[in-house]
Formats: C-alpha cells, structure tokens, sequence
C-alpha cells in the first residue's frame, strides 16, 4: 500500500469546497462501483496548539487539562480522512455519506506536546441494508508506540444489500429520568466547527443545511460523542475505549437528554441522547470500557 507522509493537517474547509464542486450536475464523480484506493496518508511530527485544545475542551465540556481528550486525536486526523474520501478513486461520495459509528481506543494518556505521527486508511469497504459502508482507521504513534487508534465508520445511502450483516448493534439507551438536560443554541455547529476545523456545510447554517437535505443545522456526530464523554467524568480521561452509534441527527437549536447507567460489577458504562420531547427521540448510544 502507497504512503503518502504530509507535513502540516490539510485545511478542510478548502477540502470541503472541492467535494461540494464535485458533487454538482455534470462534473465527473467517484467511480460508481471500485475498491478502496490503496493508500495510506501519514502526518509526522504534529504538535497540538494548546490555546486550540483549551477551546475544544471549553467547547465540549471537558474540564482544562494539558492530556488530550479521547475525542481529540480525531479531530487532528480526520482532514486526511476528508483528503481519501474526496479523492477521485475513491469509490464512494464524501458529501452524500453519513457518519454512523465511532470506536477510539486509547493505550495511554496523551500530552499536548508530544510530538505525534498520525496515519489514516479507507478499509473494509462492505454492503448494508442501505447502502454500503466503509471504515477509516486512524492510528495514532509518539515516538514508534501506539498510544491512540480509532475507526470511524460512514454509510453511503443507496441500493442496499436486505441480508447484509449490520455490524455489532447499540445496546438500549438507558431509561429513567436524565442525569442532565442541555439546550443547545442554533450556533453551535459554527462553534464547533471553529474549534474543530469541520465547516461541513450541514452544520454551519439552516440555510447550507437545507441545500444539503436537512431541515435545519445539525450538531456535529463527534461534539455530541465529545460532550457526552465529557458528562460521564473523569474516568474518560485514562486508557480506555469507547464505542459510540449516531442514530438520529440532532437538530439546532434542540433541547436533548443525557442519561447513563454505571455497571459497578467491573465498571463499564452505557450512556446516551435523546430529546427532550415525547416521545424521545434516541440520538446517540455509547459504551465505555
């Protein structure tokens, strides 16, 4: 497999303008049906701005600390995510895909200034009942030892396999009165989007969001999986892994409940979003191990 070593994170916003152009009536687009390209992209040597991290734990809840939340790593590898999934060998259309499932596993705690090496991959390219599906794998090294890795699985809408195998399904979100209620403003997908560096256009406006099929902004996928690891404490500062499934959009501006519920037995947790209204409406499923 090609490895391609960058030196600095792409910007996405210019990544993001190329897929929009892409994506309009009469421009060539992806390959229809094709394998995943086989390439690799590898950034060496990144060092985390730390006034960039104290905005994103401002932004989603966690408490100031110089070690990396276990959602930050992402936000540093998924640009060379967006740089595979816009390519023009790359089989699926990154602005017609949905992101339906998270799991980041981290070895060790992760200090701002560590100096980091980040590869991503597309793998494992497979039917679903709606669509297809494939995974990005990040993997996250200081100085040749693993200390983060995630996979992010995204679905492509379409003619989908009825028999196709789902994957590991959520378990139910826990029931019973919310640990805490959260209103969250029409900005918060341009606030994050700051933060983060992720301006897809579904989450910046009601208006970009129309274009795009949606009836208003949606909160950004990995902000509510930041903000619910946040709710949960502490325990999701150390080693860990963590494995979340996006089940309905969050509109903006919205009101949703967080709910949880802690096996003592060996510590594991389920927690999740749902709305405020009834009957609720189940945003978000995770486990922590």
């Amino acid at each position: 497999m090609a490895v391609e070593t960058l030196t600095s994170v792409p910007a996405l916003g210019t990544i993001y303008a190329k897929a929009a152009l892409s994506s309009l009536p009469g421009v060539p687009g992806p390959r229809p049906a094709g394998d995943l390209p086989e390439r690799t992209l590898r950034l060496t040597g990144h060092r985390i701005d730390r006034h960039d991290l104290l905005e994103y734990e401002r932004t989603c809840g966690f408490t100031n600390s110089d070690v990396l939340p276990h959602t930050y790593p992402h936000v540093v590898g998924f640009p060379l995510q967006m740089l595979i999934m816009t390519a023009g060998d790359f089989p699926l259309s990154a602005m017609g895909m949905v992101h339906v499932e998270n799991v980041i596993t981290v070895h060790r705690e992760i200090r701002f200034d560590e100096e980091l090496d980040i590869t991503v991959a597309a793998q494992n390219l497979r039917a679903h009942p709606k669509g297809r599906v494939v995974d990005l794998v990040t993997e996250v090294d200081v100085a040749g030892e693993r200390v983060w890795e995630g996979r992010s699985t995204y679905l492509a809408r379409g003619s989908g396999d009825a028999e196709a195998d789902r994957g590991e399904q959520p378990p139910s979100i826990p029931t019973g009165p919310a640990a805490a209620k959260w209103s969250l403003p029409g900005d918060l997908g341009r606030t994050y989007g700051l933060v983060s560096g992720d301006v897809n256009p579904i989450h910046m406006s009601a208006l970009t969001a129309k274009a795009m099929g949606f009836p208003k902004a949606i909160a950004h996928g990995m902000w509510t999986y930041a903000r619910t690891l946040a709710a949960i404490g502490p325990v999701t500062n150390g080693p860990g892994t963590s494995h979340v499934w996006f089940k309905k959009p969050v509109l903006l501006p919205g009101k949703v409940d967080f709910v949880i519920d802690k096996d003592d037995r060996d510590g594991s947790v389920v927690a999740g979003l749902r709305s405020s209204r009834r009957p609720a409406t189940e945003h978000l499923v995770l486990t922590l191990s």
